[in-house]
């Protein structure tokens, strides 16, 4: 069986040749390793970070209880932003950088305060938002034909690859976090949409179930960070040359495009 270490470094080396992998549950028996699966991404980060990459959030995952039963899971995941993974609202990307790409539309907020008390209620996870944007995540998978379970999602850090936030902050009480209807348009036409209660019932779940987590692994969320919280519709293909946009009700488009 091939170490964690081993799996990190695969990882890491598929990701920066852009030249997928083999489904990595192969190398856990059963094929289902959880608590290693987070090792493998932490590993994966510490590499990068010792790149020059810098930490700036967290994202969740598996948040439509759909796609949970899908991988047999019963909770979200996580993974880890970094700055290097952020593309400016109405800019490009090239499809060189991504590997098999996909997009989801949903919100990020920004903390103002640590969430690191012993237990943290939704309000606390309120108190605590600074202000919202309209975001698009970019997915990816370092996984071969996006052949993947629980184990190979988290460690290959959530299926994270880059994401969009929206230039307009937006204060908590001006959105109905429930409602809220969502609609992703690509090369203008309508090929996503969705509400909150697409994400855990509210993206505000999400939020709360990270911060329990993160804090319950000794590493509570803290002032600054960006939480993307999880679609609020389906995710859908990218492709070179395709122009993507988001928006959340009323609230200003995020855009960007692929060459």
């Amino acid at each position: 069986m091939n170490s964690i270490e081993q799996i990190a470094e695969e990882i890491y080396k598929a990701e920066t040749e852009k030249q997928p992998i083999a489904p990595i549950r192969t190398f856990f028996k059963g094929g289902r390793n959880i608590e290693a699966a987070y090792e493998i991404q932490q590993l994966v980060t510490q590499k990068k970070i010792a790149k020059g990459a810098q930490l700036v959030g967290k994202k969740i995952g598996l948040t439509s209880f759909a796609v949970q039963k899908q991988l047999g899971v019963d909770e979200p995941d996580f993974g880890i932003l970094t700055d290097d993974m952020q593309i400016k609202n109405h800019s490009k990307i090239s499809f060189s950088q991504l590997m098999q790409p996909k997009a989801e539309a949903e919100w990020a907020f920004v903390l103002k305060e640590n969430l690191d008390a012993d237990m943290i209620t939704l309000n606390d996870v309120k108190n605590a938002i600074d202000y919202a944007v309209v975001a698009i995540e970019v997915v990816g998978s370092r996984i071969k034909n996006w052949d993947i379970k629980i184990t190979d999602t988290i460690a290959d850090n959530a299926s994270a690859s880059h994401f969009v936030l929206g230039s307009k902050k937006i204060d908590l009480s001006k959105i109905d976090l429930v409602n809220c209807k969502m609609q992703m348009f690509k090369n203008d036409s309508l090929v996503s949409e969705g509400n909150g209660q697409a994400c855990m019932g509210n993206p505000l779940n999400a939020v709360q179930w990270l911060a329990k987590t993160m804090q319950k692994n000794n590493q509570p969320l803290k002032v600054g960070e960006i939480i993307l919280s999880g679609a609020l519709g389906p995710m859908i293909e990218i492709k070179k040359g395709d122009n993507l946009s988001a928006q959340i009700d009323n609230f200003d488009k995020v855009k960007f495009k692929v060459v």
